[in-house]
């Protein structure tokens, strides 16, 4: 749409300030692949708080509020929902785990958009699923009663070819490889709620959507971090970055810069979370046994206390030698010789 036209490339802001972010955001990504690798229990661990803290945050953004317990005992599907905003809460769920689970099966068309949509609304009697049947506006209310116009999307007689010209250029741009995928993704968001395809769930399905966009782009951060819910607690800089960034936008005049930015300070703001948690975490003696023995376990062949080291390195080498030596009195390992490099193995 009015972001992916001719002068995409033009549009597209790369100054020094985020080429910087990109390139530790690369970096970011490389330190999450060896966490899923040396500490998987860790991570089980926040997987399961991120997906109630998304469910939870992206609701309560849109006011669709419900006690923590019955969120939790939701997502265990341990009850079912009583209410309106239980089943909205529930749609939630269900679309978040078939992203988590099956995104590498979802290709990203505007037939995908309308399914996640209908799934949002499975639960409630509200038809998901469809696009905007009447024109809609994003609208402020002020303390004081009055309500203020903040945008005008596009008229729900252009929506269906305003949303099919926005994935056919949004692929273009993507599969070509001229532009960096983590700078599409805010370009395609962008689009998506100046659009305002629904009648509702436009903001619950835009952050949905970055989701998968971020896992098609190779970043998972997002399985073990809520992201929606970073954007709730920076939910003014959110608004002020949108309404920057679409001011212009049905004239094509628009900047991206705002919302780049903005998006790129919540991916940052992941990584740096999941390594502080993963940090936390593993500072626990009992999760740092569970490391170590899990390395064991994956170890092929035989061993040494470095390799093992390299694999866990939170753990320090006195707390790994002490645990072999508990293991081999248990008769569960064996040292085949002596000295700091000797080798050993899971008997």
């Amino acid at each position: 749409m009015r972001s992916f036209d001719d002068r995409l490339a033009e549009r597209i802001p790369l100054n020094h300030g985020i080429a910087q972010t990109l390139l530790a955001l690369g970096e970011s990504k490389g330190h999450y692949e060896l966490y899923t690798r040396q500490m998987p229990q860790v991570l089980e661990t926040l997987r399961q708080a991120a997906i109630i803290q998304s469910t939870e945050s992206s609701n309560r953004i849109e006011q669709i509020t419900a006690p923590l317990r019955r969120i939790q005992d939701l997502i265990a599907q341990k009850t079912t929902p009583v209410n309106r905003s239980e089943e909205e809460i529930a749609g939630y769920r269900d679309v978040l785990t078939t992203i988590h689970s099956s995104y590498r099966d979802m290709p990203f068309t505007v037939g995908l958009v309308l399914q996640l949509h209908r799934d949002l609304y499975r639960h409630t009697q509200v038809p998901g699923g469809v696009f905007k049947m009447a024109d809609n506006e994003i609208s402020e209310r002020y303390p004081d009663g009055t309500v203020a116009v903040r945008f005008r999307p596009v008229s729900a007689v252009e929506t269906p070819v305003a949303m099919a010209h926005l994935h056919e250029r949004f692929l273009q741009a993507w599969n070509a490889g001229d532009v960096g995928r983590l700078l599409l993704i805010p370009a395609y968001v962008l689009d998506f709620l100046c659009i305002h395809p629904f009648t509702d769930g436009n903001g619950r399905m835009a952050r949905l959507l970055t989701l998968l966009l971020l896992y098609h782009a190779g970043y998972e951060v997002g399985r073990y971090i809520s992201l929606e819910r970073i954007v709730e607690r920076s939910r003014e800089t959110y608004y002020e970055a949108l309404g920057l960034s679409s001011a212009g936008w049905h004239e094509g005049q628009h900047s991206l810069l705002p919302w780049t930015e903005y998006f790129l300070g919540v991916l940052t703001a992941a990584h740096k979370d999941l390594a502080a948690r993963v940090g936390k975490l593993t500072s626990a003696r009992g999760t740092k046994r569970q490391m170590v023995l899990d390395a064991i376990v994956r170890a092929y062949g035989t061993f040494t206390v470095a390799e093992l080291q390299a694999t866990c390195p939170n753990v320090s080498v006195d707390f790994i030698r002490l645990l072999l030596k508990q293991e081999r009195e248990a008769g569960r390992v064996t040292c085949l010789d002596r000295g700091p490099k000797a080798r050993w193995r899971r008997v």
